[in-house]
């Protein structure tokens, strides 16, 4: 909102809700569509439900597939908090309460962020059910959560972007993901504001921009991370074939049923090595 001084700036930092007072965090992890089984089988999970964390952007309903809880444990040591779903900017919240999870998430003092999302397949090397280590992203969503953000020192934040996704994690996963016999393609991810899927003439041209995959979440939210100083880590599986026939969302959650045993092989293969 304007002022007479000009445009309110945005508070990027978070203040921890009482709720979660005490609580830390070392890494966060934001669960995508499908993809909340993960935090279920964390060591001993404590759930906190969005409802009950004061200042969560809520919805009317949560999208089906994300549980709308936050789980915090102990994985050996490393403290970790899993969102289980997020809020979209499709459902009109804003590119800062799209990033809230992961605001949420530096508060508790995590220096490490791992996006993972449900996304439609655009190259022609991925296939439904492949998991792809996000190599870097296009923020193609018209929206960016530091505008008006006066940055921690104040003036414009320009904040770098080259190095969006940490290449010390990226080589972390793909030695995982080799360990576990887990199949790792890797590639680019397009951010759209959605909700609707790609048409073929948009599917066209994201190829010609060199993205490999799709979907609605996850860039702003990476943004964020490396504003706050996070190194950030991107899991994509790939639920279905970019302006395929009768997508759907159901489509989406079953591919995240078939995939959650990889995916969490993987995701906890990272958090051992990410401690040790």
């Amino acid at each position: 909102m304007d002022t007479a001084e000009g445009p309110r700036p945005v508070e990027l930092e978070v203040v921890v809700p009482p709720t979660l007072e005490g609580e830390l965090a070392d890494v966060g992890i934001v669960l995508g569509s499908g993809l909340s089984a993960f935090a279920e089988g964390l060591p001993s999970p404590r759930f906190v439900s969005y409802d009950d964390v004061e200042g969560f952007p809520r919805a009317g309903a949560d999208v089906v597939g994300h549980a709308g809880r936050l789980a915090l444990a102990d994985v050996d040591g490393l403290a970790v908090a899993a969102f289980q779903g997020r809020v979209h900017m499709y459902q009109g919240f804003d590119a800062l309460d799209a990033a809230y999870p992961v605001r949420l998430a530096a508060a508790l003092g995590a220096t490490t962020l791992i996006v993972t999302n449900a996304a439609g397949g655009v190259s022609a090397g991925l296939a439904l059910g492949d998991l792809m280590l996000l190599a870097d992203q296009m923020n193609l969503t018209g929206r960016n959560p530091l505008v008006a953000w006066p940055g921690p020192e104040g003036g414009n934040p320009f904040v770098p972007m080259s190095d969006a996704y940490d290449a010390g994690l990226r080589e972390l996963a793909r030695d995982v993901a080799a360990g576990e016999g887990v199949s790792l393609k890797e590639g680019v991810y397009a951010g759209l504001l959605g909700p609707t899927y790609e048409t073929p003439a948009e599917v066209a041209m994201l190829r010609s921009l060199g993205a490999d995959a799709v979907g609605m979440s996850t860039v702003v939210e990476v943004i964020t991370a490396r504003a706050l100083g996070m190194r950030a880590l991107g899991i994509s599986l790939i639920t279905n074939v970019a302006a395929g026939a009768h997508l759907s969302h159901d489509e989406v959650l079953a591919a995240g049923e078939q995939a959650a045993d990889r995916l969490s092989r993987l995701l906890t293969g990272i958090l051992f090595r990410l401690n040790a």
